[in-house]
């Protein structure tokens, strides 16, 4: 259940900055940055939080595991919106701009969203339960 609140929450965060900055700044379509931010939502999940921030070093490296994934979120937010917008929307506009724009702002939601997934989802990284090896 808490991967579900979380990919609520990326969803949320990424649609609402493609809402802004896709649709009301550079006149994509509104069904189109659905779509773009369903697709990036589910790749960045899978990408850049489970594969890259959970597996990433202990809890300690906590900072440095942010940094590789938020960078790692940047790229893959900047090549998933590019590319599908270019494929959706075709020429009509020039989407580089927007999508680098787009990318560096949900980067900076990402710094944040990898500390609530740190506390709230990935609770293994806090288990010290485990028994002393003999």
């Amino acid at each position: 259940m808490n991967h579900v609140k979380a990919l609520v929450m990326k969803f949320v965060m990424i649609a609402a900055v493609l809402l802004i900055i896709l649709t009301l700044m550079f006149n994509v379509p509104f069904a189109d940055t659905l779509w773009i931010s369903l697709v990036l939502t589910l790749v960045a999940y899978v990408m850049g939080d489970l594969m890259i921030f959970r597996k990433a070093g202990n809890r300690s490296a906590q900072t440095k595991r942010n940094a590789i994934a938020t960078v790692s979120d940047i790229v893959v937010a900047f090549l998933v919106i590019w590319l599908m917008a270019d494929a959706l929307v075709g020429n009509n506009i020039e989407i580089i701009t927007p999508a680098i724009i787009s990318a560096l702002v949900i980067g900076g939601g990402e710094w944040f969203f990898h500390k609530y997934l740190d506390r709230s989802v990935f609770t293994e990284k806090h288990d010290n339960t485990r028994p002393a090896a003999r």
